[in-house]
């Protein structure tokens, strides 16, 4: 599994050494797109609304839009000394408190802490004494140069990080239209309607569930690989600036340099004298 992150977690004077390691991952299924005409793949460039060109890496800046078309420009300079000053490498748990008392709209991605090198011992402290204290930790990490609020919690034999929003990043209800929650309820139609929750109610199972788009998608796809129905793009054309052999980039190169020959002059035999 491979290692995104490593630092240590704090809480009060115990510092352990931990590394970090994404615990969740994305299947969908990506399907690229391409030419109608000839099924090439379609490419995307940078370019510039105004001066309508394209732009190189070297020639962009990264700049706040405050109002429509008003900007603050931000040196890269600028940016790495705001990244310097907040570049701990640590978790550090602020306080600790019951995960029922967090609304699951604040979570947001799940990874898996393992212990770093000699951290094995604290590791094992930090694990039981959240489980049998059945609390988890509110902590802090800088991770991608982005500060982040998190929880660590106990998963099964590991310890789990999960970030989790700021509270000014969850929107306010009050924003969603057409909801008054003062809506008058039918006695007996609510009646019915927890007879049907009790029905369906059962322990969770997430084995129970499955993407069955993703996987009606992929037998579709391998239904088409066997029968053959594939594309291949057009041959494109090749030019100076898509030969991939370097050998053939250098003859190329030279033969462009060539100084061209100039015609042969004939030269006129010089003319006998008359006896």
């Amino acid at each position: 599994m491979h290692t995104v992150w490593k630092g240590t977690i704090s809480f009060g004077l115990v510092s352990i050494p931990v590394k970090l390691h994404t615990a969740t991952e994305n299947k969908d299924i990506k399907l690229r797109q391409l030419h109608k005409k000839c099924h090439s793949p379609i490419s995307y460039q940078k370019t510039c609304s105004n001066c309508e060109e394209e732009v190189k890496p070297e020639d962009i800046v990264k700049a706040y839009e405050y109002s429509k078309n008003k900007f603050v420009v931000l040196d890269e300079e600028e940016l790495e000394a705001l990244r310097k000053e907040n570049e701990d490498k640590a978790v550090e748990i602020l306080d600790f408190v019951k995960l029922e008392e967090i609304d699951p709209i604040y979570f947001e991605k799940s990874y898996f802490l393992a212990p770093g090198d000699g951290g094995s011992k604290a590791y094992t402290l930090l694990h039981k004494a959240l489980e049998q204290s059945g609390k988890i930790g509110v902590a802090k990490i800088i991770i991608r140069s982005k500060e982040q609020l998190a929880i660590v919690r106990v998963y099964k034999q590991c310890l789990l990080m999960e970030t989790i929003h700021f509270p000014d990043e969850v929107r306010s209800v009050d924003e969603v239209p057409s909801i008054s929650g003062k809506g008058e309820v039918d006695e007996k139609q609510l009646k019915t309607a927890l007879l049907l929750i009790d029905q369906l109610t059962k322990t969770f199972d997430p084995a129970a569930y499955h993407d069955e788009y993703r996987e009606n998608l992929m037998n579709l796809i391998e239904q088409k690989q066997a029968g053959e129905d594939t594309v291949t793009p057009a041959a494109q054309k090749q030019t100076a600036t898509n030969v991939t052999d370097l050998t053939e980039a250098l003859q190329l190169s030279l033969e462009r340099t060539k100084p061209k020959r100039k015609a042969a002059v004939k030269r006129k035999s010089p003319a006998r004298k008359k006896a």
